[in-house]
């Protein structure tokens, strides 16, 4: 299990906005989504082939790495392109130092302390270079959701102050901190220049003050687009209360809505979609993975579609009985199955083309009780199971 810091670099935009959520955060349980397990593999591809290049891996471990990460399910060539973009503009970077200073020191996967300002805080700077003067951290963020910038991004600068903290940065009188991001899938690069002073001054006015409260769990609670990740966001109070702030507007006068309201109406209604759809999709899996129950409301059945188990067959049965092949193919296509009912009528539908249709299971949903379908591992689903099997004999 990788080590995680209460004030991380990644999850800091949060921290510093709304101090109190990283307390409740760290007693939640860690989720690793797919593109999280991506983003991973693609960091270890990179710094394979940035190892390789500064000759920081023996041929026989080289080998080796090369075969554990071909071998791996996650492994694409596209990948690989992409992951290049960003290995090609370290390489970059790396000579340019290199220019500047014939010692030079690059550093790869490193991890930045930057714990004086933040209690135990710490990340992991992809690649970092120092030369005469300035160093650079360079984050590669491999998913494409969202185009993230370096301008004033406090994940980067908390990263910028890791590398400052580090011995390197007083062998090389650093003055100038860049703190660059690449999302190659995004077709993007932005890079941040700050002085060293600067970087300083942001860290004791705006993180440490900030963080103190965090640690501590104190502060106001402010719900914004930092929430969009917080694993609070479900059901934070704060948060709901600014997603219906619109409510407000069916207790005032007079009954017709101003073009000014409805203008700012516009300005809200994402946060109440996005909310909304995250209320929705919390509830339906707690109800699903851990049997949360809400009153009034059941798991049930989702809707789902008819589909042919085998279209060839479907073909060769209806071509035997005597249909013509564009009579059941649109182009190129066999007819969907609304379609191919239409054409046959149900009775010989159900008679040429039997045992060739299935009604897959529905993925399960939250109805209301009055849903007529029974709830999933009730008596009801059983006595409704038991009656489809009974009929199919």
């Amino acid at each position: 299990m990788s080590e995680h810091a209460l004030l991380s670099a990644s999850s800091a935009k949060r921290w510093i906005n709304c101090p109190p959520s990283a307390r409740i955060e760290s007693t939640m349980p860690e989720q690793q989504s797919l593109f999280a397990t991506e983003g991973s593999f693609a960091h270890d591809v990179a710094h394979m082939l940035l190892a390789e290049y500064l000759g920081r891996v023996d041929p026989i471990g080289l080998a080796e790495w090369q075969y554990q990460l071909r071998s791996d399910s996650l492994w694409a060539e596209d990948l690989l392109d992409y992951v290049r973009i960003y290995v090609d503009l370290v390489i970059e970077k790396i000579n340019a130092a290199r220019a500047v200073s014939r010692d030079a020191v690059i550093l790869l996967e490193q991890k930045l302390d930057y714990s004086l300002w933040a209690p135990g805080g710490f990340g992991t700077g992809d690649a970092v270079i120092y030369a005469d003067g300035y160093c650079e951290v360079i984050d590669l963020k491999y998913g494409k959701g969202v185009s993230v910038s370096a301008e004033e991004n406090p994940q980067l600068r908390l990263y910028g102050l890791g590398a400052l903290n580090r011995p390197d940065a007083h062998l090389y009188s650093i003055e100038n901190v860049t703190m660059t991001i690449v999302q190659p899938r995004l077709d993007s690069i932005t890079s941040e220049t700050i002085s060293a002073d600067d970087l300083l001054i942001w860290a004791q006015d705006e993180v440490r003050p900030k963080a103190l409260l965090a640690w501590e769990g104190k502060g106001e609670y402010c719900a914004g687009e930092w929430c969009r990740f917080c694993k609070i966001k479900h059901t934070c109070r704060t948060r709901a209360a600014d997603a219906l702030a619109l409510e407000a507007y069916g207790r005032t006068k007079p009954q017709l809505l101003t073009v000014t309201e409805i203008a700012d109406i516009l300005g809200k209604a994402e946060l109440l979609i996005s909310w909304a759809s995250d209320i929705k999709s919390w509830a339906l899996e707690q109800a699903e993975r851990h049997h949360v129950t809400y009153p009034g409301w059941k798991l049930v059945e989702g809707r789902s579609n008819r589909a042919y188990v085998d279209r060839a067959q479907v073909a060769t049965r209806l071509l035997d009985a005597g249909f013509k092949s564009e009579m059941i193919h649109k182009d190129p296509e066999l007819l969907g199955i609304t379609e191919m009912e239409r054409l046959l009528g149900k009775k010989q539908f159900a008679e040429l083309l039997e045992g060739l249709i299935i009604k897959p299971a529905g993925k399960p949903t939250l109805a209301p009780d009055s849903d007529r379908r029974p709830a999933i591992n009730s008596l009801e689903a059983a006595i409704a199971d038991f009656a489809d099997q009974e009929a199919n004999l």
